[in-house]
């Protein structure tokens, strides 16, 4: 069993005149819906790679993306088969369903794990990350991971949850990715600079990454259901929220008044109409 670390990351830090965070979805299914951030983030210390196949999927994924400027973030599609190969590391898909299955953010069922890996793997590469937050198509039903691969004096932050978490190599990290989030150095006190990551290899890092969707029933388990939009009167719509990529610090806050309401719908009028049709018929 790998060492563990379940943190809080219940937001406090929430404008006024807003009284919580939620997000939305821009998928038919949860058109009327919203649900709340989850509220702790995963940190599973990994032992499965050693310095040398971390080193040889480095120089293999540096070598797919472009991450030139500070703040640059880029992916590029991958396989478990080539990074086996690249690793020279066995059914290693298996070893991250392991690792994510420490979490128990699926349940306790292994075959769930090993399913939700086989859907999607990248590379991902950064030179530092501005705050930001993902909540496009099924990401507002998801749980991302990142798989640290070449990582150095560097900490994920979650600004509003008042969160900082120092990264090692082989550091598994699963979170909620519609809270803004980054890449900051230690030194510079959960603020993100673009400058402390412009120079040189000892700016840059190396992730796998993928995510976990889960279904209605899961989210309930964890704390964070979706329910009628009318519940969340108050609530900041992460959907349409953006961040100044620095402090975090969300913009244009008035302009967000009225978002927690059927008349914003997210959803296109053609997929809303199908999906009433489809009900209909059922």
């Amino acid at each position: 069993m790998f060492p563990h670390r379940r943190l809080a990351a219940h937001p406090h830090a929430v404008p006024a005149p807003f009284r919580a965070f939620a997000v939305r979805s821009d998928e038919p299914r949860h058109a009327f819906d919203a649900r709340p951030p989850y509220g702790f983030v995963h940190v599973v210390a990994t032992d499965f790679l050693d310095g040398n196949a971390r080193a040889r999927l480095a120089r293999a994924g540096y070598a797919r993306v472009d991450i030139d400027e500070p703040f640059s973030v880029d992916y590029a599609p991958t396989t478990w088969p080539e990074l086996d190969a690249v690793a020279r590391k066995p059914a290693l898909a298996r070893a991250v369903a392991g690792a994510l299955r420490v979490t128990r953010a699926l349940g306790d069922d292994p075959a769930d794990y090993d399913r939700s890996v086989a859907t999607r793997v990248d590379w991902l590469a950064s030179r530092g990350a501005g705050f930001h937050n993902d909540v496009a198509r099924h990401w507002s039903r998801s749980l991302f991971w990142i798989l640290a691969l070449d990582v150095g004096d560097v900490e994920f932050v979650m600004p509003h949850a008042g969160l900082r978490v120092p990264l090692a190599p082989g550091d598994l990290v699963v979170f909620d990715q519609v809270m803004a989030h980054g890449l900051c150095r230690p030194v510079d006190q959960g603020r993100a600079v673009a400058e402390s990551f412009a120079h040189g290899d000892a700016g840059r890092q190396l992730f796998l990454t993928g995510e976990m969707v889960l279904d209605d029933a899961r989210w309930d388990a964890l704390g964070a259901a979706w329910r009628p939009v009318e519940q969340f009167d108050g609530a900041l719509d992460l959907m349409v929220a953006e961040f100044d990529d620095r402090s975090g610090t969300v913009q244009r806050v008035r302009s967000l008044a009225g978002a927690m309401s059927r008349e914003t719908c997210h959803v296109d009028e053609t997929s809303l109409a199908q999906m009433r049709s489809e009900q209909d018929r059922s």
